[in-house]
């Protein structure tokens, strides 16, 4: 009996089907399905990062806007303050209050103290009594720390 795999010696060699694993072949549509799928990963992540970028822009806008708007309140404050002190109202509080000036028709008072608000009287001092306290015996540092950690006497 011949084996299939051994063509007879004076035969001629006939054709077998050998049993070879068939290559999975691709289809086009296998690979049309990976590219798309390729492509929307890609885009999923350059999304995500645009997405991750502009809230962290937006945070950072928050961020400047609210310094902004502290800096324009600040800007207004010192105008004021600026107006004001060119002003003639600034400049005439000024006058009577640190100048020590006054206007036509105006008297000028500075009050002096009397000779016994002038010099006040000396109080003598306290004399001061320093107490101490009796001296405690000192404890061994692990009583101390027993103490501490185990909020009571420890055991003799």
């Amino acid at each position: 009996m011949s084996s299939p795999t051994n063509p007879p010696a004076g035969d001629a060699p006939e054709r077998t089907p050998r049993r070879r694993e068939r290559r999975q072949q691709i289809s086009s549509a296998q690979i049309a399905f990976a590219a798309i799928l390729s492509i929307g990963l890609l885009l999923v992540i350059n999304l995500s990062g645009r997405i991750a970028r502009g809230q962290q822009m937006e945070t950072e806008r928050r961020r400047l806007q609210a310094t902004i708007d502290v800096l324009e309140t600040q800007k207004v404050d010192l105008l004021r303050e600026r107006d004001y002190a060119a002003s003639d109202a600034s400049i005439e509080y000024w006058a009577h209050t640190e100048g020590k000036m006054v206007r036509d028709g105006e008297m000028l008072v500075i009050p002096i103290p009397s000779a016994s608000e002038a010099e006040p009287t000396p109080v003598p001092p306290q004399p001061v009594l320093v107490v101490s306290a009796p001296e405690e015996p000192e404890q061994p540092k692990w009583r101390l720390w027993w103490n501490l950690f185990f909020d009571g006497e420890p055991p003799f």
